[in-house]
């Protein structure tokens, strides 16, 4: 993009939801220039997220439309800040500012400034939309609204990286694919033989097996509710497969049992309360580490005996994979380069953007893992 649209609006077309639940409308949009700290994006390649569907459903959040969704894609910016024109980047629903407490501490990625905010529809600087159709503004989702051919987003949330990657295979590392290996390989950080649990096998789920594959990990047990998910998962190295379905027992004993007293390291994908506390009790006592990724519901609690903390069992929480945005993410894409991470597993569909709705139908009905829209097409 020239510099001299770069102060000027933009029209374009976005998947605007009106109303939640309710098919996205593709519309004419447009979109404000930049303010300070803020850099204009053009969206290359977009792919959908459980979130997004999460908040369009909008059955257990907070409901603010019309809104744009999206924040899962790869793109190319504008030129703000330290970003060029043409640079290419990907933009997260998570940021790093680089000068508050957390961003200066090595053990954290939870931005005071820039983490996650689902409530939130507009944008830092001043608090109004970067979007709007005929005057009227069009909400922002977790700060990227990738589902539009230009977006508006804070520098802090994008990540700049490798040119020469493909960015219709690496957008999947701007959130679910970074997660889940980030929970195994940052948090869990299982040795080389040993054996990992992998709670729910959906997109990140298998991007956590990925992550204990790449370790080095003996066994790999993957659980899941979904007995047709174990074909798939052994690509990424899942070894064994529980259904609790299948058991009359706790799923942790099952798994005990089969360990002779608990896995190494087990982690957590679901978001279910049940599946948290056997992630937690199926480790072993004296070393084992659960690592716990999935978003509960709101009012949700869990319990467990105090006695598995004092035998020495570890629970772990990680946002992100605990990745910090702008530092991390361009060294993942370089273990995607090298080949040591392999993507191409993740995708399994690819819709054009005029038919983004169809993305929503293969995830809800639970087809596949990943679906790329291409903007272009």
């Amino acid at each position: 993009m020239s510099s001299t649209t770069a102060a000027q609006v933009i029209r374009c077309k976005a998947a605007v939801a009106w109303e939640a639940g309710k098919p996205l409308v593709i519309e004419e949009v447009e979109v404000a220039p930049p303010q300070a700290m803020e850099v204009r994006l053009k969206i290359l390649f977009t792919s959908l997220c459980h979130t997004d569907v999460y908040f369009w459903e909008a059955k257990g959040q907070t409901p603010l439309f019309p809104r744009i969704f999206g924040h899962e894609a790869g793109g190319i910016g504008e030129g703000v800040t330290d970003l060029k024109p043409g640079d290419h980047v990907l933009p997260v629903f998570t940021g790093e500012c680089k000068e508050c407490r957390h961003c200066k501490s090595e053990e954290s990625n939870m931005c005071d400034l820039l983490r996650i905010n689902t409530d939130r529809g507009v944008m830092l600087n001043d608090g109004k939309s970067r979007f709007s159709i005929n005057g009227q503004p069009i909400y922002h989702f977790v700060g990227t609204s990738t589902f539009s051919e230009y977006t508006v987003v804070h520098v802090g949330c994008v990540a700049k990286i490798n040119p020469a990657a493909p960015l219709d295979k690496v957008c999947v590392l701007s959130c679910g694919i970074s997660t889940g290996l980030g929970a195994t390989l940052n948090v869990a950080k299982p040795k080389k033989g040993s054996t990992v649990a992998i709670f729910g096998l959906g997109a990140v789920g298998l991007a956590a097996a990925e992550g204990a594959r790449i370790a080095g990990a003996s066994r790999i047990i993957g659980v899941d509710l979904n007995a047709k998910r174990f074909d798939e998962a052994k690509k990424f190295g899942v070894t064994e497969f529980v259904n609790p379905k299948d058991h009359d027992k706790p799923v942790q004993e099952v798994i005990a049992e089969m360990t002779g007293g608990g896995v190494d390291r087990s982690v957590e994908c679901t978001g279910s309360i049940n599946a948290m506390i056997s992630a937690f009790e199926c480790v072993h006592d004296g070393w084992g580490v659960a690592v716990l990724v999935g978003v509960p519901n709101k009012d949700d609690a869990f319990k467990t005996h105090p006695m598995n903390i004092l035998n020495e069992k570890t629970l772990k929480g990680t946002f992100f994979g605990n990745f910090k945005p702008r530092s991390d993410l361009p060294s993942v894409v370089e273990r995607y380069m090298n080949k040591e991470l392999e993507l191409e597993k993740f995708i399994t569909h690819e819709v054009p953007f005029s038919e983004i709705n169809k993305a929503f139908e293969y995830m809800l009905k639970g087809d596949g893992l990943r679906c790329i829209i291409r903007m272009d097409a």
